[in-house]
C-alpha cells in the first residue's frame, strides 16, 4: 500500500510541474503578483498537489487556496463543490476567480486575495512595501 501512494504522489508531483509550464495566461498574470511575497508579504505555492486535487495557488500560512478557473468550470459546478468541500475538510478557504476577472482586473482580484489572507504581513526584514499602491503589471 505505501508503494501505490508513493506512486501516486509521484504522478500528482510530476503531473503539477508540467502545470506550471504550461500554466494559462491568467494564471501567470496572477503569479507574477503572488511570487516572491510581492503581495503582502505571504508566501504562495501554484501548482501543488493536495490529495486528489492540483491547487492553483496555495498559501498555508493563510489556509487559502485560489484557483483560477476557465469557462470549463461553468459546466462543472458539482466537481468544484466537491473540491472546495473537500479543501475545507481540510482546513482550507477557497477563493474562485474567472481568467477574465482575472485578465481585466488583477488589482481588484489581489485586494480580494489580500483582505482574505487577513491584509498585510510584516515579519522584520521580510516586510514588503504595500504592492497595491502601486499600479500592478
Amino acid at each position: 500500500m505505501g508503494t501505490v501512494r508513493i506512486i501516486k504522489r509521484a504522478v500528482a508531483t510530476s503531473r503539477a510541474r508540467e502545470m506550471r509550464r504550461q500554466d494559462t495566461d491568467a494564471e501567470a498574470h496572477l503569479w507574477a503578483v503572488l511570487r516572491a511575497h510581492r503581495l503582502g508579504g505571504w508566501k504562495w505555492k501554484r501548482q501543488v498537489p493536495f490529495g486528489p486535487y492540483i491547487l492553483d495557488f496555495l498559501c498555508r500560512e493563510a489556509t487559502l487556496v485560489v484557483e483560477v478557473d476557465g469557462g470549463i468550470h461553468s459546466d462543472q459546478l458539482a466537481y468544484d463543490e466537491r473540491r472546495t468541500a473537500y479543501l475545507a475538510t481540510a482546513g482550507l478557504r477557497v477563493l474562485r476567480f474567472w481568467n477574465s476577472d482575472v485578465m481585466t482586473n488583477r488589482d481588484g482580484v489581489c485586494l480580494r486575495i489580500l483582505e482574505a489572507c487577513g491584509g498585510q504581513l510584516y515579519r522584520g526584514d521580510a516586510c514588503r512595501a504595500d504592492p497595491l499602491s502601486r499600479p500592478l503589471l
